[in-house]
């Protein structure tokens, strides 16, 4: 994690920012609760723990740079709420997530599905791709799998 805060701190030296102790506690429930897919609220939360003086505005304010900076994305999943995902290390795009619509866990896929999609637009449409996105909505193995069991006791 030091790695990666570090990496993050010169980050933001880059663009002329400092990482304060109130963006640092930010990064750090960040990169503690990684694959959580926190909203700023939740943040805060955590982040109120760790440092009971920051307020829900500064926590805001945190994301809105991160965001700028690309540090984090900020997705939504249908549900209304924004979360926040740190960008992975040395991926060249975002990375994709599987949203279960019955149980509401989310899967992240790291491998580029879309490179040939990507080509075929630049091709067709002179549309040069920096980034993309993209969300599957079902029913993940568990839920399938619970729901087979329940038509099997039937």
């Amino acid at each position: 994690m030091e790695h990666r805060l570090d990496r993050i701190k010169k980050q933001l030296h880059a663009q002329s920012y400092k990482l304060t102790p109130q963006r640092e506690a930010t990064v750090k429930v960040l990169l503690e609760r990684e694959e959580d897919h926190l909203s700023a609220e939740d943040i805060y939360l955590l982040v109120k723990d760790k440092a009971p003086e920051i307020g829900l505005a500064t926590v805001y304010r945190t994301l809105e740079l991160l965001l700028e900076l690309q540090i984090v994305e900020k997705i939504n999943f249908g549900d209304g709420v924004s979360r926040y995902d740190l960008r992975q290390e040395g991926f060249e795009h975002f990375h994709h997530h599987l949203v279960c619509v019955e149980c509401g866990s989310i899967e992240e896929i790291f491998d580029n599905l879309l490179e040939d999609v990507e080509k075929r637009v630049e091709k067709e449409w002179g549309f040069q791709v920096q980034d993309h996105r993209l969300t599957f909505h079902g029913v993940c193995k568990q839920c399938k799998k619970e729901k087979a069991a329940m038509k099997t006791t039937t």
